[in-house]
């Protein structure tokens, strides 16, 4: 009984200790999110055992875009909702942007230590730092892992967990300070709505 306890008491003390969160890194993170504006850069995707590649770019507060090369397909916020548009077959599916742990990322003040934020965990090595969080009392709409370079401190990648444990990996490369976005810019020209009995309705 003695050595079980003792086992149990070293796997909780490891859980611990791989669970610490380092709020120097937090408020590293944070500065860093804060100071920037817009960012419009490559990525590399992978989600479901396939790799695409595509444009990235932000704006905050609320705005993303992401265009994939070899696919039909367009992921944006306009502040509001995010819409994942699939130009193949004109339609789209919407959810709010606020109940996507990506949204974290693009709010117009970003505060990771007292606001809905958990940053539950921190690591780093020598080059990159990570930060895994989630919003409070919505844990089981999942969570993301943030990295970060170190110096300068630069947005590096994510992964992305949605509530059915379904990972989206997304890594960036050359991410450069971007503002003057055209003005629709993170707006989907067109779609079409549900299809009615009149036929599909279509708006601008």
């Amino acid at each position: 009984m003695k050595k079980i306890i003792t086992v149990l008491f070293f796997f909780f003390v490891c859980c611990v200790a791989n669970a610490a969160v380092d709020k120097n890194l937090v408020l590293n993170a944070e500065k860093y999110l804060n100071s920037v504006t817009g960012l419009n850069g490559g990525f590399t995707q992978v989600a479901n055992g396939k790799t695409q590649t595509g444009i990235f770019s932000m704006l905050r507060p609320g705005r993303v875009r992401l265009d994939y090369k070899n696919a039909p397909i367009q992921l944006i916020s306009d502040g509001k909702d995010l819409y994942f548009y699939d130009k193949s077959l004109d339609q789209i599916t919407t959810v709010p942007l606020t109940s996507t742990p990506a949204g974290i990322l693009v709010r117009k003040k970003i505060d990771l230590q007292n606001a809905d934020i958990n940053v539950y965990e921190t690591s780093s090595d020598k080059n990159t730092f990570t930060l895994k969080m989630n919003l409070k009392g919505q844990e089981g709409l999942g969570h993301m892992d943030v990295v970060f370079d170190k110096s300068p401190v630069k947005l590096k990648s994510w992964s992305v967990v949605d509530a059915t444990s379904a990972k989206t990996d997304v890594v960036f490369n050359d991410l450069k300070p971007k503002t003057d976005f055209g003005k629709n810019y993170f707006q989907l020209s067109r779609h079409k709505t549900v299809s009615t009995n009149d036929g599909d309705d279509f708006y601008d």
